[in-house]
């Protein structure tokens, strides 16, 4: 029996949180997190290319790899639509929201490489997921990753503006404990759901 996709997505956000709990993406997480509207465009973005990603790929591996028994060529197909998408969106912010395109600078490109796009590809193949819950879990692993990202941000803001950061916990250092004591909030939902 399959889990149901309301409590596929919810466990991705909370008690199987990608950051917090498989420390997956934490590159963009550590670095893009010094702003809070930077953050939450990235967290946005993201989410915009994790869940088209991931359905694209659930597309491709059922109606033509699969059949086709070429499954061999998943993680180089998963990483092309991954590109394409990244691509796409880096036209339409560059387009629509100039702004917002200067200050992700070289990150948005990095969307590439980020290792939970790939990841929710691969975990939907191992797990053998539906349409529905691959959309359920890409959906919530992303917003999961995404309020990590914005929670982070708008307490380092708050740190900030104090001043009360110790000098040796400036920088990253403040970072990890800040999510350190993040994956402890989270661990309160480990076990609600199985995955």
């Amino acid at each position: 029996m399959q889990t149901h996709p309301l409590l596929i997505f919810l466990g991705a956000i909370f008690a199987h949180n990608i950051a917090l709990v498989y420390i997956i993406g934490m590159c963009p997480l550590i670095v893009i997190s010094k702003s809070l509207k930077t953050a939450l465009g990235m967290g946005i973005s993201v989410v915009f290319v994790v869940i088209l990603t991931a359905c694209l790929n659930w597309l491709i591996y059922h109606l033509i790899l699969l059949p086709l028994g070429v499954e061999i060529l998943a993680y180089l197909i998963f990483i092309i639509t991954i590109a394409t998408s990244v691509q796409f969106l880096e036209m339409v912010i560059e387009r629509f929201f100039p702004p917002l395109q200067a200050t992700f600078g070289i990150f948005l490109p990095l969307i590439t490489v980020n290792c939970i796009v790939l990841a929710i590809s691969l975990f939907m193949v191992l797990r053998d997921y539906d349409f529905i819950r691959t959309f359920a879990f890409a959906g919530g692993t992303s917003l999961g990753w995404a309020l990590v990202i914005v929670t982070l941000a708008a307490i380092k803001e708050r740190l900030m503006l104090t001043g009360d950061i110790p000098k040796g916990l400036k920088g990253a250092g403040i970072t990890m404990v800040i999510l350190g004591i993040l994956a402890l909030g989270f661990m309160g939902f480990a076990g609600m759901v199985k995955m």
